[in-house]
């Protein structure tokens, strides 16, 4: 068993365990440790850790105790099964090691706001997050993804989690899947047909009854409000009417995706299926179509450019996309879809100015488009009684 190694970095205290700890080097292991002055928050890594026996586990017990706030990373399979069958991993914050990948010879077919996607091979695509931190976000969209499986929704379900290139990143199987944004981009004149698809996987979404632990959509964005409130690009009356109107959206116990655009929707075999899964929740619908305005048009108001950026396929397919999906959905009465349009945008710039307040750089351009958009919503505010 060679000595423990400390590192202290970005704050974070972290001690490397390699070989093995038994009845005969593990006092000697824990004086080790101690003399090192570890300090909070402190991690153990163990990926080159062989064994430990039962004599280890009281070290890392002990060490517990005096930190809190442990955390071990790194666990190889023998380990991690030692960890999970004596209660460990319900004790504190356990991450095994990870199969290390390369982006080399990987097709990119896919980049957002958190990551890109990457086609391996014919079978596997990884998801790779950006955020060094992002373990956490991974195993709830995992979990998300599971509970919408389970219910009936046709989603991709994350089998593994490696590392590409020191990254943390979610691997999955799809076969020949291409994203609605990649189609539109081959073949705008599909909109409308791949729209009748897209409106049936909504309603499927928005007829499936919600488990009770997912979070609720309307909270949500009643937090959006508050924030843009907060922030008093709205006036009063207009900050008052927003939560009103948000507040009287009854509650629906049935599903939604949270981020329903083109890019979180894929084909295989021309069928649809969802992937993105971390922002499920429940509501009323009028929540699933705001946060569609958001992508389609809101974000990219001041700049139209920005919608084939993101989006990846022109902003005049995407405009015909929604009027399609929203007649599909709603029916051809155009007072109906005029009505629905509107209440969806609302919400739409709700989330907008929500962004843009987070993310604003201070510069003339995203001043005015705040101020724009405050304006656009407090116009719409004026005129509406109610969202649904």
């Amino acid at each position: 068993m060679a000595k423990p190694d400390m590192t202290l970095e970005n704050g974070t205290c972290t001690i490397r365990l390699a070989g093995r700890i038994d009845s005969g080097n593990a006092a000697a292991v824990e004086a080790d440790i101690l003399a090192a002055g570890a300090q909070d928050p402190l991690v153990l890594d163990l990926e080159k850790l062989e064994y430990l026996s039962s004599a280890g586990l009281r070290v890392i017990l002990r060490i517990r105790r005096a930190h809190p706030g442990l955390r071990i990373v790194g666990a190889q399979p023998e380990i991690w099964n030692i960890l999970e069958m004596t209660g460990f991993t319900a004790l504190m914050k356990v991450e095994k090691a990870f199969r290390n990948l390369s982006r080399e010879g990987c097709e990119v077919i896919g980049r957002g706001a958190n990551g890109d996607i990457l086609r391996c091979d014919a079978d596997t695509v990884v998801k790779i997050y950006k955020d060094a931190e992002s373990l956490d976000d991974i195993l709830h969209e995992r979990e998300m993804a599971k509970k919408a499986f389970i219910a009936g929704i046709p989603t991709a379900i994350s089998y593994d989690v490696v590392k590409v290139d020191g990254d943390y990143a979610s691997m999955f199987e799809m076969i020949d899947a291409q994203s609605l944004s990649q189609l539109l981009l081959l073949d705008p004149e599909k909109a409308e047909a791949y729209a009748a698809d897209y409106a049936a996987l909504l309603k499927l979404v928005h007829e499936t009854p919600a488990p009770e632990d997912l979070p609720s959509m309307k909270e949500r964005v009643l937090g959006w409000a508050a924030q843009v409130a907060a922030a008093g690009v709205l006036d009063e009356a207009a900050s008052r009417k927003l939560t009103a109107l948000l507040e009287a959206v009854p509650e629906d116990r049935h599903m939604l995706h949270g981020d329903c655009h083109a890019k979180n929707i894929m084909l295989q075999k021309g069928e649809m299926f969802l992937i993105d899964m971390d922002t499920l929740s429940f509501g009323h619908p009028v929540f699933e179509f705001g946060t569609m305005y958001f992508s389609y048009f809101a974000s990219s108001a001041h700049d139209h450019a920005a919608f084939e950026r993101f989006l990846g396929f022109p902003r005049e397919t995407g405009e015909k996309l929604w009027k399609a999906v929203l007649r599909h959905y709603y029916g051809q009465d155009e007072a109906r879809l005029k009505d629905r349009e509107e209440a969806a945008s609302a919400i739409g710039w709700t989330r907008f100015l929500h962004h843009e307040i987070r993310h604003t750089d201070g510069s003339e351009k995203s001043r005015q488009a705040i101020a724009d958009a405050a304006q656009t919503l407090t116009a719409l505010l004026a005129v509406r009684e109610s969202l649904v």
